[in-house]
């Protein structure tokens, strides 16, 4: 028995594509979730430390525009990984408003031990798709969310 659309073939094939798409990251985070909390942290601490792992020193501002979370966020988890003595802050001297994070070289210890292997990890669970269809899909979503991004 064949499906009848709903709301027109166009917009059924964009909500089956959502659907997929959702259900395909719940099922790529929660796997990497579990991954993170093996190392004792959260995703949003390992988020900052990749980030700072990759960019080096960075404001609380553009960390928390390359997490997509407020600032608000940012700082209690800012505040926990420097608690953990992972990260440090320090004031910006031209701007009292603004604060740079960098990782302590406790978190660069902590970052080069364990992000090679999340990496392998990652790599491993989306090896059912081939390098050239990665890239594809890739190519696709850059699309799909750039265009997007004037809504924000």
């Amino acid at each position: 028995m064949s499906r009848i659309p709903r709301y027109g073939a166009k917009t059924d094939c964009a909500l089956a594509l959502w659907v997929k798409l959702a259900r395909a990251f719940a099922t790529v985070s929660k796997h990497s979730q579990e991954d993170i909390r093996s190392y004792g942290l959260t995703q949003p601490q390992f988020g900052v430390l990749e980030s700072l792992g990759h960019l080096g020193t960075i404001t609380l501002g553009d960390l928390s525009r390359k997490q997509l979370t407020s600032c608000a966020n940012i700082t209690l988890v800012v505040d926990n990984l420097e608690e953990q003595g992972l990260v440090e802050r320090r004031p910006c001297d031209e701007d009292r408003r603004v604060s740079y994070v960098r990782l302590t070289g406790k978190g660069k210890r902590l970052f080069r031990r364990i992000f090679p292997h999340h990496a392998r990890y990652m790599s491993s669970l989306l090896s059912t798709l081939t390098q050239e269809e990665q890239l594809k899909l890739g190519a696709l979503l850059k699309k799909l969310g750039t265009s997007l991004q004037p809504f924000d």
